[in-house]
Order: C-alpha cells, then structure tokens, then sequence
C-alpha cells in the first residue's frame, strides 16, 4: 500500500554513495533508468574521469525560450552507524512513516520529488514552452570542485541556456519554509608560523608557538564578536554574520623539542554583506602582528558575492512566490549559511534558488539519523509541480524577444 513515489525515494537512498567512495554508476544508472520512464532525454558529460554529471531534459514547445534547470547532487557524506537507530542504507521506514538513512534530506529526497513532480504534472497532459532540464552532479559534498564548478564551464552547461535554476535548501523545523537567495563565500585558510627551536626545557625566544597563540587569539576573538552579534540581535540569521572555527593544528615532533613551525586551519564563512577586500586585509594583518615568519595560504576562497533577486518586481521571482502564497507557504528569506552548488550557478550570472520543501521537519543534514517523514515527502511533490507549472510558464521575457 506504499505509495510507489515513496518507494522510488527509498530505492534511491539505498544506493550507497557515501564518501569516499561513492558508487556513482549505481546511482546514474538508477536515475537514468526513471527519466528514461518518463520519457525523459538523457544526456552524460563526464567533466573529468570518474565525474559523470547526468542531465534529464523534458523539452518545452519554445526550445529558444531560457530554460528551468533542477540541480541536485547524487553524493552524500559518512556516516557512523554506530550513533544511528537504523543501518544509514537500508532506508527503514519507522510506525510514524519517518524514513531514516543517509541521504533522506541532503539530498536524495529533492532528486525524487522533481522527478516524481515531472511525472505527475506528464501524467496529467501537461506541456510548457520552457523547457526542463534537470541535473544530478557528483561530489557537491566535497566541495563540487570535480562537478558543478567544471560542469558550469562546460559547452554543454551552456548549451542548457538556463534562465532560473533551483537546488537544495534546508529542513526547517517550524511551519515556515526556508528559501536561500544567496550564500556565504567559504574560505579555507591555512596560517604557518615558523621560529626558533630549541630543547623543551629553556625559555625560548621568538617561538612558533607564541605566534601561533597570537594568530588564534585574534582569530577567535573575532568569532566571538561575531557570535556575540548573532545572539544579541534578533534579526539575523546564522548566514548573516562571519562564522570562523579553527579546524585544525598541527606541529611538533617531541615532547621535549621546541617546534620550528607550527600551522592552524581555519573554516571561514563570509556573508554577502562583508567586503571580501578588506576582510583579506584585516587576515592579512593578523598574521602579520604575530610576528615575522607568518604566512597565510588559502586552500579554498570563493570571492563570488552574487545573490539572486526576491522583489516582485523580477519575473522568476514572482512566479515562485506567487505559487507559495497560492498554496500559504510562509517563506522565510535567508541566505545559506553553508555553501552549496548553487554559487558556481549564481557565479556564472544565473539566478538560483535554494529551496527544499521540508518544514516540520529537525535539521539532519550530515547528522545521525537522517530521516524525512513520508507525508512531508509528497508534500514536497506537490509543491515542486506547482512551482514548475508556473516557472515553465513565465512569458517570454524582454532578452528572449
């Protein structure tokens, strides 16, 4: 009696494409086999060897009219089953309908509801002018440098002549739904001091690890003023301010050596908001008031800011939120406090939005016990075919003639 969208979604999340070693051909292989179903075009660009991204295309009445692109990503991250309830890959489906596995929000389930929302409105004898495009990328939880941020560069990403994209957003526990028109630009930076060594028993002057507690100091110390700024103002939101965590320290040899270099790494996120010029300087001085021997690396820095429209006055934009307020969907306007692929579409000039209807639902992305409930699920299906009705009905535009 399992409604047969709940079953393809369950289906999909056994498909094991955890890292570090995602069974990608698997889940190609599954995916292609349903739009093939839906009478689907098919299409494999391998962006480089092992990556393949698979694009599912529905085609519209007007092929010169900019298209809707649905992105979802096919990887997802490790697991420790011994934190969870169910084994993470079996998909298991509790009393309450709640399905549990790896997956189930980031992001299998949005891959199924476009799908399935396809499907529905094919059922139904629909057609549109816009044509659909949807695409399921490798290694977004990796940072998508081996997916979309080759793909996009791609002639065949061109080729897709995309006028709005959509991809994954958050769950959200309340009755609201969350909607990302923008992220923060990740920044991974890597800090090494270097100084005097010597044996573990002498006062030594001009060590690494007296400037690495400089640098840590300073770094932190602007972590909590921006944590102390999220907490104290009730307007903002997580992805509105400048999160920093040391992620890790490395230096030493032995317990009773003085290290001659030392390095920290630092997971930094930047709001839209912040000048990416001047917060390079502010690191930049940091280091240098550590002392000499202080060098910054950076082992990721999006410098990309563009963020998407969400006045009514922008075509796309009111297409999707006037199908929300149709269907009383409270929106609730964020930017992503993580990073996800829509900024390599946001980066080559398409608007993107972060969306997946999943409200009263606890935030399990990357956690123990993943699940999303079944009703929530379908309701998502529900959602994603009137959003698609209207954005693939959006007039022709004045660039479009």
């Amino acid at each position: 009696s399992e409604n047969p969208s709940v079953t393809l979604f369950r289906e999909y999340l056994r498909i094991d494409t955890v890292h570090p070693k995602p069974d990608y051909d698997a889940a190609v292989q599954f995916l292609e086999r349903v739009g093939t179903e839906l009478g689907l075009a098919c299409q494999k660009v391998e962006v480089c060897q092992g990556r393949v991204v698979l694009i599912l295309t529905w085609q519209g009445t007007n092929p010169r009219l900019r298209s809707i692109l649905l992105n979802s990503h096919t990887d997802v991250v490790p697991v420790f089953e011994e934190h969870w309830t169910y084994p993470p890959f079996e998909a298991v489906k509790d009393s309450q309908g709640n399905i549990y596995a790896r997956g189930a929000q980031d992001m299998k389930c949005v891959s199924i509801q476009y799908l399935e929302a396809i499907r529905r409105l094919k059922t139904d004898g629909k057609s549109f002018a816009r044509t659909i495009h949807l695409t399921f990328v490798p290694d977004e939880e990796v940072g998508g440098h081996k997916g979309m941020e080759m793909f996009v560069q791609r002639p065949e990403f061109k080729a897709l002549n995309v006028g709005f994209a959509m991809d994954e957003g958050l769950a959200s526990p309340s009755d609201t739904f969350s909607v990302f028109y923008g992220e923060r630009s990740p920044w991974w930076i890597k800090v090494k001091c270097t100084g005097s060594p010597g044996h573990g028993s002498r006062f030594i002057s001009n060590t690494a690890a007296e400037k690495m507690h400089k640098v840590i100091s300073s770094f932190l110390a602007f972590r909590e003023s921006e944590k102390q700024r999220l907490k104290t103002d009730s307007s903002l939101t997580l992805g509105d301010v400048t999160s920093l965590n040391m992620t890790m320290l490395e230096g030493g040899v032995s317990f009773n050596v003085v290290p001659s270099e030392m390095a920290a790494s630092f997971d930094i996120r930047i709001p839209p908001t912040v000048d990416l010029k001047a917060f390079e300087k502010q690191v930049a001085t940091w280091c240098r008031d550590a002392g000499e021997g202080v060098t910054c690396e950076f082992h990721q820095k999006c410098m990309d800011q563009h963020v998407t429209s969400t006045e009514e006055s922008d075509p796309w934009w009111k297409a999707f939120s006037g199908v929300c307020r149709d269907m009383k969907l409270q929106l609730k306007l964020e930017i992503f406090p993580a990073a996800t692929d829509s900024r390599y579409i946001r980066a080559v000039r398409h608007p993107a939005i972060g969306f997946s209807p999943m409200n009263r639902t606890p935030v399990l992305l990357h956690d123990h016990n993943e699940f999303l409930n079944e009703q929530i699920f379908l309701r998502g299906i529900e959602i994603y075919a009137r959003l698609l009705t209207a954005l693939a009905s959006v007039p022709p535009l004045p660039a479009e003639g």
